[in-house]
């Protein structure tokens, strides 16, 4: 059992996920611990760092897809003003595409929203420890790759930058260049540029095809 602060304490532990109900369920499942405590909960990146800087969160459990924003580029902020507040990804997006992303992100450990409570009070235990968590098959994964290897594994999708992978599921998502330069805080231009990165890395001939490609990934993921 992970200990309780020097002060005598539970752990305090912050959730930051954009659907009430995941929330809820982690609440619970947390809740149960004598040696834990929620200290709050937020849906959506401005909301995490006010939290974080009032709250002092020894854990954030934290989702990629968050409410107008990335949880990725929440982990590198929170990284770079709190260094001392661990993080741990709790999401139903697809562990080989995202759990390298992420622990370079700045999260020490990543667990998949299906895998057993066991697995997730595990994966909390250990970040708070001091540890990284990854799922055996992760981790698996990670130590059998060839020196050199890509860390995408062959897969297109995957090498795309943390940017253009929000991009790309934001055209996917069906919002136009205009919305997408909106909710990333950048200007239309770079956008443009991200989507033509995009289709060079793709092999995509025009926008078409990113629609479409983007679209069937999306869907895929649902």
């Amino acid at each position: 059992m992970t200990k309780a602060r020097a002060d005598g304490r539970a752990r305090r532990i912050l959730l930051v996920d954009d659907h009430p109900v995941m929330r809820q369920g982690l609440r619970e499942l947390l809740s149960r611990e004598p040696d834990l405590e929620i200290c709050g909960e937020a849906e959506d990146a401005q909301e995490a760092v006010r939290m974080v800087e009032s709250l002092s969160p020894d854990l954030m459990i934290v989702d990629i897809s968050l409410k107008g924003s990335s949880g990725i580029d929440l982990m590198k902020r929170i990284r770079a003003m709190h260094p001392e507040v661990r993080m741990l990804v709790a999401s139903m997006h697809d562990e080989v595409l995202y759990a390298d992303r992420a622990l370079r992100a700045g999260a020490m450990g990543y667990v998949s929203k299906q895998e057993a409570v066991e697995m997730l009070l595990d994966a909390v235990r250990r970040v708070l420890q001091g540890g990284i968590y990854m799922s055996p098959q992760m981790r698996a994964r990670m130590l059998s790759r060839a020196p050199g290897e890509p860390k995408w594994g062959g897969s297109p999708v995957a090498s795309l930058s943390d940017r253009e992978l929000e991009v790309f599921e934001a055209v996917g998502s069906g919002r136009s260049t205009r919305e997408i330069a909106e909710q990333l805080n950048l200007s239309i231009k770079t956008i443009e540029t991200h989507r033509e990165n995009i289709k060079r890395k793709l092999g995509l001939t025009g926008n078409i095809e990113l629609i479409r490609r983007s679209c069937r990934w999306v869907l895929e993921r649902e």
